[in-house]
């Protein structure tokens, strides 16, 4: 804008929207190079290889420096007026965006500029060219975004405050390459997929591999709520952070009473945003709190027969269906029931895994679900993820409470403690035992360590004698967890245990999956417990006002319209498959196939893969399917 007046100019590039009729959901990719050749081929590659992820259509910007790709699918504003890369009506800003921005229509009228269509990725680039990277504190949603700015000669890369979207990069021998996903960095040819020593030591402790690192040397993630600029001119690349868990402050004294009332409005307003799609939608329904709550609010503000979708097993002892039929009736949702057997989740089995961007310990059960949405004409679901971290419903919260309580044993003479420990492992042997005798042997007791120590899969013990390399001292979730806030807080222990959990486990596991596994699909997920107000609320509230001395106590006392008894005191299950029945029978010749390939790897001992796939099946207390299970993803992707 000059003087108040929009201009449009042409700009020398090649400039492609083309028609696609395949389905696929929104996906990002970019190239910053003077010196790579084929811009357009590397960059049309890379877009082929995001064909599963959407869109309608697919679009592509080249210039002598830059290839901007992108793959959409029509969520809101169906027409063709969502082409993108978009250009802003003043020429110097071209765009590419994937995910959605909840407040779109209220950020459009604060902006004066010449729309052309209703979408929101319009409105985040009007929103750009007034206020440049400012503009990313107004947006509430999930995104990751690339904007290349012509005049100042600067990419910028933006991802959503909890990570929901992903946004992978490279910087290497002059050229930088972006993407929403790791297999169309390595389609542009700029990328090795050569395995990181360090990330592998990490994937084995955590079955994942912790931001910003990635599986691969010189591939990175973004981490959430941050902004990338890189100015290719003078080989310069900046980062900071415009939100995090770390600034926030306790509240002063609220009631209970207040509270409820609070967490409750909240999680309404969560969920009425990101019901607005101009598409068939639905939600994941486990028959669990977080799911039933979700639908419930849904039943509430849609104004719609809500569809909702659940697996069931035929072991009684992994199906949560009838939980899940329950609330279905309560609220008269129009129910899919996913009836899944052994035999008919091996047949998917290598499609799952060939989905699976980056390898993790889970991740089958979201894309089975997700496949049987897709299928019945859904293209947009909720799910309840996030409710375990955010109102303390895993184990790990009232194990860190007691901990701190029993700091006193830190005290002890360390042989006193190693015995003890070594005593405990030898009467109770098990993985619970174990990791307790490597909290003994702590030289003293704090937060950080005892997380990390809590959450590792594989023991260090264990990592070492699996591979050939030596194992580096530090941990990475550790080296976060020291910098983060919380400390000293002897109010607010749940909320740190919370931010470890979201920065962690939740975004490296749990939303990488469910992106990767959904998008396989075409399918968006939504995630309303991941709205930052939210989050930023529970939080700030002190262990009193939400300790789960029952399951989830202060958002079940929220919600009691929502989550009648027989849901809340049932048994917790979670979302997970019967492993270890399936890995020592009907998958018992898939897993071992693959366990030899990674036992053959170069990086690992000869023979240890295999000792401890024999520890497992001859029922080893220590060695339970959740340490078996990423060893056979790792294999799979390494192969693929």
């Amino acid at each position: 804008m000059i003087d108040g007046e929009w201009y449009c100019f042409i700009l020398p590039s090649t400039f492609h929207f083309l028609p696609s009729k395949k389905k696929t959901v929104c996906g990002i990719n970019g190239i910053v190079s003077y010196t790579a050749t084929e811009k357009e081929a590397r960059i049309n590659r890379m877009n082929q290889r995001l064909s599963h992820r959407g869109p309608d259509d697919k679009g592509s910007w080249v210039d002598e420096t830059l290839a901007l790709g992108h793959q959409r699918l029509s969520i809101i504003d169906l027409s063709d007026a969502g082409h993108q890369p978009l250009i802003s009506a003043c020429g110097r800003y071209i765009m590419v965006y994937n995910g959605e921005v909840y407040n779109f229509q209220a950020l459009r009228k604060q902006f004066d500029y010449p729309y052309r269509s209703q979408t929101d990725s319009e409105v985040l680039l009007a929103a750009w060219t007034r206020l440049g990277k400012q503009a990313v504190s107004l947006f509430e949603g999930m995104f990751a975004i690339a904007v290349w700015d012509i005049q100042e000669r600067k990419l910028t890369l933006v991802r959503d405050r909890m990570g929901v979207k992903p946004l992978y990069y490279s910087n290497e021998n002059g050229h930088f390459v972006f993407s929403s996903e790791i297999r169309a960095l390595l389609a542009s040819d700029l990328v090795r997929k050569k395995l990181s020593d360090s990330s592998l030591v990490d994937y084995l402790r955590y079955q994942t591999v912790q931001t910003p690192a990635t599986i691969l040397e010189n591939v990175y993630m973004l981490p959430p709520a941050t902004i990338l600029e890189y100015w290719p001119d003078r080989q310069e690349l900046r980062q900071e952070k415009y939100w995090t868990l770390r600034d926030l402050k306790p509240l002063p004294t609220v009631s209970y009473e207040e509270a409820k009332h609070e967490v409750r409005r909240l999680f309404f307003a969560a969920v009425e945003k990101r019901l607005v799609a101009d598409v068939p939608f639905g939600a994941f329904l486990s028959g669990g709190i977080d799911s039933s709550a979700v639908v419930g609010a849904m039943a509430q503000l849609a104004g719609q027969r809500v569809k909702t979708f659940n697996i069931s097993f035929a072991e009684d002892a992994y199906s949560e269906a009838r939980y899940a039929r329950y609330i279905a009736e309560m609220h008269q949702t129009d129910h899919h029931e996913i009836q899944l057997s052994p035999a008919h989740f091996l047949e998917h089995l290598p499609a799952a895994l060939e989905a699976m961007d980056h390898p993790s310990g889970d991740g089958p059960n979201t894309w089975m679900v997700s496949k049987a949405t897709k299928a019945a004409g859904i293209d947009m679901a909720l799910s309840g993820l996030g409710g375990d971290e955010l109102f303390a419903g895993y184990a790990i919260f009232p194990r860190m409470a007691r901990l701190r309580k029993m700091q006193a044993l830190w005290k002890l003479p360390m042989p006193l403690r190693k015995l003890a420990g070594k005593t405990l492992v030898s009467l109770r042997p098990g993985v619970a035992s174990t990791k307790m005798a490597s909290l003994l042997s702590m030289p003293r007791y704090d937060f950080d360590n005892a997380y990390v120590q809590s959450r590792q899969v594989l023991s260090d013990q264990q990592i070492a004698g699996l591979l050939t390399q030596s194992l580096p001292s530090n941990h990475l979730p550790a080296d976060w967890l020291q910098e983060q806030g919380w400390e000293g807080s002897d109010q607010h222990l749940l909320s740190r245990v919370s931010a470890a959990e979201m920065e962690t486990y939740m975004q490296n596991v749990l939303l990488r999956d469910s992106d990767q596994m959904s998008m396989a699909h075409a399918l968006e997920l939504r995630v309303p417990f991941m709205d930052h107000h939210l989050i930023e609320y529970v939080l700030s509230l002190p262990d009193s006002l939400k300790y789960p001395s029952t399951p989830k106590k202060l958002l079940v006392d929220s919600l009691p319209d929502l989550l009648p008894d027989y849901i809340v005191n049932r048994p917790k299950m979670g979302f997970v498959f019967p492993w270890e029945q399936w890995l020592r029978n009907e998958l018992h010749s898939y897993a071992d196939e693959r366990l030899k390939l990674l036992d053959n790897n170069e990086s690992f001992r000869k023979g240890e893969i295999l000792k401890l796939w024999d520890a497992f099946l001859k029922g080893d207390p220590r060695v339970t399917f959740s340490r078996i299970w990423p060893l056979v993803v790792l294999a799979e992707w390494i192969n693929s």
